[in-house]
């Protein structure tokens, strides 16, 4: 590994060439599993296929309205950012369908887009559900 400063992003692109290969949108809903070997025999099997997930797309639901159910989701959605960066996903898509309380929900958003961006992986929030209470 070279010590000395590089380009950035600049210099990694101008080495870039297309591939023969079909970015997807994986809804994790269709996921079997999130254990390693499957992820990793679905990997090579998008692969061989043509395929590269782009984005691991998830419908979260904080519904329940008190932090146990709130920690739940959360440590579901730690999961799921998981398995988008095991799969060679560049973003997770976290649509938000259903929230009790947004406020209550800002905190384990916030911690889950910093693991994100930890595992490499850019969080995208799309607010489109309903908003009780």
């Amino acid at each position: 590994m070279s010590t000395t400063q590089s380009d950035g992003i600049e210099a990694t692109l101008r080495g870039c060439r297309p591939a023969e290969i079909d970015p997807i949108v994986v809804d994790a809903a269709d996921l079997e599993s999130t254990a390693p070997g499957h992820l990793r025999d679905l990997k090579a099997e998008l692969s061989a296929r043509g395929y590269q997930p782009a984005t691991l797309s998830v419908a979260a639901r904080f519904d329940g309205g008190d932090t146990l159910a709130t920690q739940r989701e959360a440590d579901r959605l730690r999961e799921l950012v998981r398995a988008a960066s095991f799969l060679g996903a560049g973003r997770i898509e976290v649509r938000l369908d259903e929230v009790a309380d947004r406020d209550a929900t800002e905190p384990a958003l916030s911690a889950l887009a910093e693991r994100a961006r930890r595992e490499g992986v850019e969080l995208v929030r799309v607010d489109g559900g309903s908003s009780a209470a």
